[in-house]
């Protein structure tokens, strides 16, 4: 049968083998320098959510997603999820990743989607930590011991070497030690192999005023960090983005955003919040006289990378980085890992 009137599915152990080949973070840094040059094209999101029977909130992301130049890819991902899954035995997320041709628009290929959105999740944490590295970072702090931590570690850990020579603990703080221990069970031969100390705190403050590099990963929907516990020269990148109280997105020297029309277009989240109640502003949107208090959104993370916007003034400055999650993001990783799991012949053959 000819490959045309065929997809190729790609299951959750073969994405996790296909990526191990490639640096998602270089890959995400040419994803954000095509953004930042407009040779991308991001639509809206769709967002479902509902109400199931036990009276839970779920809700259904289909995102789509077109990278060009170099990449020329186009995709969707579609990622579901409920907070509550745990109390069910499930992940908290689950979903997957569609590929189509870019010339003729069909579809060739549909892979697991969640490991592919943890790892580009983290790989845009750290890829922010390197474009706007202040001080050498010697302590993480991960707020949450959940699937995204165990990314966040994991990936960090394998850049160990490469691109963090200096790092010698992860602070880590989950509201359940147990949690938090079961975790630190798991990386312990990552942790071992690489001569990093994994210690459990005891609050969250104590986590964000040691490091020099702070990733929260909860689920919280309410701010608890202030803007005194962070350090000169500190990066925050606020993943679960409502972690951080309003005033460091006032006081922090530079706030850094993926995409602009995104955040501000969300009601839900922190950011989108304020600039509804007019405290904030995009990097580009002019401001009136009556809007000089407002604080301006300093760049997009593809300006930083194509050199249009300074991100880091000082090597003192508190940065703040709001990662909403980009659909090409997901797009472009999804692409190599189709490649490199075709030279791999990994996959099974679905007829259309």
């Amino acid at each position: 049968m000819d490959e045309n009137d065929r997809l190729l599915y790609l299951n959750r152990r073969e994405v996790e083998q296909s990526c191990q080949v490639l640096d998602s973070i270089d890959i995400l840094r040419e994803v954000f320098r095509l953004h930042g040059a407009e040779q991308t094209i991001l639509p809206d999101e769709s967002y479902l959510g509902w109400q199931n029977s036990l009276g839970e909130h779920v809700r259904s992301l289909n995102m789509p997603g077109y990278v060009g130049g170099t990449i020329n890819s186009v995709g969707t991902k579609i990622i579901n999820g409920n907070i509550n899954n745990y109390k069910h035995g499930y992940p908290r997320a689950s979903g997957l990743t569609l590929l189509h041709h870019p010339t003729t628009g069909r579809p060739y290929c549909i892979m697991e989607g969640a490991y592919i959105s943890s790892l580009r999740t983290a790989s845009v944490s750290l890829l922010a930590s390197q474009e706007l590295k202040g001080p050498e970072i010697e302590r993480v702090g991960i707020i949450g011991a959940g699937v995204q931590a165990q990314a966040h570690i994991a990936l960090l850990l394998k850049e160990r070497q490469r691109r963090y020579p200096h790092l010698r603990q992860v602070l880590l703080f989950d509201l359940s030690e147990e949690r938090s221990q079961a975790l630190q069970a798991s990386l312990t031969p990552m942790l071992e192999q690489n001569a990093i100390e994994l210690r459990i705190l005891r609050s969250p403050e104590e986590v964000v005023r040691q490091a020099q590099l702070i990733i929260p990963l909860t689920t919280t929907t309410e701010g608890y960090i202030p803007f005194a516990w962070l350090q000169p020269g500190a990066i925050l990148v606020n993943v679960s983005l409502d972690d951080v109280l309003p005033e460091v997105v006032l006081k922090a020297d530079s706030v850094i955003v993926d995409d602009w029309m995104l955040v501000k277009s969300d009601p839900r989240r922190l950011i989108g919040r304020m600039y509804r109640a007019g405290q904030v502003l995009g990097p580009d949107e002019a401001m009136s006289t009556q809007q000089q208090s407002y604080r301006r959104i300093d760049a997009q993370l593809g300006d930083v990378i194509t050199g249009t916007r300074e991100g880091r003034r000082s090597i003192d400055d508190i940065i703040l980085v709001n990662p909403f999650g980009l659909a090409l993001e997901d797009v472009a990783i999804a692409t190599s890992v189709y490649h490199h799991a075709r030279e791999l012949r990994l996959g099974t053959w679905l007829e259309r």
